[in-house]
């Protein structure tokens, strides 16, 4: 009955891209990379929070905690703070802005259109970018896919395991594109969050817990008490690093990307108030699961370097067969909502700010949505190797950490800068682009044993470049800070 549960979902993510892709057949590039701008409230909201996540949700954050204990859960508040400020502060500004400058499809597009299309370098700078650290983070979602399908066919090889997973997110988001993913994600962002409740309330329930019988485990050659000493512990280091996490959502192209997309400014509260929700639950959910899992068996798993996959081990103690492939199809899911989007704007940033532009600046409408494909295909298939070339302990983590941290330094600061100052030049956003890149690089390169997370120090140079730049800088042109005055003025409507 799990293999039917798991089986049973699959096909339906498949027939949700078959779907869209038969109506929404002879569309343009915009219905295809951005629906159109008709995503409601609650579709955008979902589908933010399912994009974000990914199986690092259930997997990854939650073998770090496990593994390391409770000073690395200063990460889910960082995340906590950072979605809620993205929301509030961010969200509506981005959909007038976006709309003002060219009704931009894509955020280097709307970079760009932003300084009245002053240059191409930025638009090419970032869709490189874009390529570079997508194609990481996608690998962090083939590698989660791969986990769990040998876990539920334990006989399958994990190379195969992980070519399923590409061919069937590869299929719906080749098909159908940005309404595909956005809906696919509403489920999968919705099956998530049950998941991730379930767990804890069911052993809070059931009172599955018995610490008085597990402190007398042992765990090589300590107890599990012994073990559990450094559960709690965290220092400076963690706290400053767990906090950083959160700036990195002002420059997640993939969570922007619905910021942009949705039907009116004025729905934005009502996702806000949804995707706040949301965000809180699932990554309180994910400490206890953690917590939950050190407690129950999943000291093993540590010691095997298997620590993220403790929420599969979880759902198959707690839970019977139909429930537990329902549960693990939720990782799944997690994987899926995150990879399908990257793949789209990775998709939408080369097509649209690269070889429309630059390549073939008469290629019509369908020629640009089968490249657009293709580059879906391509992305992907380096993923792949990227995936299969890694050793599996903690990998998860590790992908997300680079991928998540080069977004966050390179668009963060520009980001905020373009939406709250009128002042800020092509110039200083190209520098704080490129100054938020290299430094994150070069943080992690060479500085990694500071115990700092690259994203703050990559993060704060990329801002001190594009306020220095700037203000050396000429005053912007008349219809750049017209441009800024129309998004300001523009109605929630």
């Amino acid at each position: 009955m799990e293999i039917a549960v798991f089986i049973l979902y699959f096909v339906l993510m498949m027939s949700i891209g078959v779907y869209f892709f038969l109506k929404t057949r002879g569309g343009s590039e915009k219905e295809y990379f951005l629906g159109n701008r008709q995503m409601g409230p609650w579709v955008t909201a979902m589908s933010a929070q399912a994009s974000d996540m990914s199986a690092w949700l259930l997997m990854g954050l939650p073998g770090s905690v496990m593994a390391f204990g409770f000073g690395k859960a200063w990460i889910g508040i960082g995340l906590a703070l950072g979605t809620i400020a993205n929301w509030v502060f961010i969200a509506a500004r981005l959909r007038r802005f976006s709309k003002a400058a060219g009704d931009a499809i894509t955020l280097p597009q709307y970079l760009s259109n932003r300084f009245a299309g002053t240059g191409k370098a930025l638009q090419i700078v970032s869709a490189l970018i874009f390529l570079v650290f997508f194609t990481i983070y996608v690998a962090s979602s083939f590698v989660a896919g791969a986990a769990v399908f040998t876990a539920v066919f334990p006989k399958l090889d994990a190379t195969v395991a992980m070519l399923i997973f590409a061919v069937i997110i590869l299929t719906y988001t080749f098909l159908g594109g940005f309404k595909a993913v956005c809906w696919t994600d509403f489920f999968q962002g919705s099956l998530m969050l049950v998941a991730l409740l379930a767990v804890p309330i069911v052993v809070f329930i059931t009172g599955g817990l018995d610490t008085a019988a597990l402190q007398e485990q042992v765990v090589g050659t300590e107890t599990v008490q012994a073990f559990n000493n450094n559960l709690f512990a965290s220092d400076w280091k963690d706290i400053v690093s767990g906090l950083a996490w959160g700036l990195g959502y002002f420059g997640m192209p993939h969570i922007l990307v619905r910021f942009m997309s949705i039907k009116k400014p004025s729905m934005v509260k009502k996702s806000a108030t949804v995707a706040c929700i949301w965000v809180v639950l699932a990554l309180l959910a994910t400490c206890l699961i953690a917590y939950l899992g050190r407690m129950l068996g999943g000291v093993d798993l540590i010691v095997a370097g298997k620590q993220e996959t403790v929420f599969i081990m979880l759902a198959r103690k707690l839970f019977p067969t139909v429930i537990a492939g329902l549960l693990m199809a939720a990782i799944i899911a997690a994987s899926m909502s995150t990879a399908d989007s990257q793949l789209l704007v990775a998709s939408s940033s080369f097509t649209a700010d690269i070889y429309h532009p630059l390549i073939r600046k008469n290629a019509t409408r369908r020629e640009i949505l089968w490249v657009g494909r293709a580059v879906v295909l391509a992305v992907a298939v380096v993923a792949f190797f990227i995936a299969k070339a890694t050793d599996g302990k903690g990998a998860i983590m590790n992908l997300v950490d680079n991928a998540w941290a080069g977004f966050g330094s390179a668009f963060g600061p520009v980001v905020i800068l373009s939406l709250f100052w009128r002042r800020l030049t092509y110039k200083g956003a190209l520098a704080g682009i490129i100054g938020g890149a290299v430094v994150d690089v070069a943080w992690r390169l060479l500085c990694s044993g500071t115990g700092i997370y690259e994203l703050l120090p990559g993060f704060a140079a990329g801002l001190l470049c594009a306020v220095v730049v700037t203000l050396i800088d000429k005053k912007p042109a008349d219809e750049v800070t017209q441009i800024f005055d129309a998004a300001m003025t523009a109605g929630e409507d």
